[in-house]
């Protein structure tokens, strides 16, 4: 599993001009599942990203986490996070990436597992054409993968 993490002062994502995810300041997160993937590398990360201190305190340092801020996540399902394009010629493989009947069920697992930390989660539609925007923060973007 494979998340790129992004601080955000707020942050939404629209299908078909519709807003399906909206949040306020917290974490933008594209999540890239592989088929290798299980549920405990899930916990983990889940884990990680919601302790994750990476918001100012009082004194200026990354020392305060979503917890403490009572941030929220936007979760958007992201295949393209396992692209691979150094192997031959300029089309991306995607062969890294897992099949949506695995995907999906590790992605809602991944959410349910966040809320479970506490925190409030939005996401987009698994598989749709979204549209994302958000006020980066920072800015500042960190990757968070567990390998098998």
């Amino acid at each position: 599993m494979k998340l790129v993490v992004q601080r955000s002062l707020d942050a939404k994502v629209e299908v078909n001009k519709k807003v399906v995810g909206k949040i306020n300041k917290g974490f933008v997160v594209l999540c890239g599942i592989t088929h290798k993937d299980t549920e405990k590398q899930a916990d983990i990360l889940a884990r990680k990203l919601c302790n994750l201190r990476v918001f100012e305190d009082e004194n200026g340092k990354m020392n305060l986490s979503l917890k403490d801020l009572g941030g929220e996540l936007l979760i958007i399902s992201q295949f393209t996070l396992y692209a691979d394009s150094m192997s031959s010629g300029n089309r991306p493989s995607f062969t890294d990436a897992a099949r949506p009947e695995i995907a999906e069920p590790l992605y809602e697992y991944f959410l349910k597992k966040c809320e479970e930390e506490g925190i409030h989660v939005e996401k987009g539609i698994f598989g749709a054409d979204m549209k994302v925007s958000f006020t980066n923060d920072g800015p500042v973007t960190i990757i968070l993968e567990k390998e098998n």
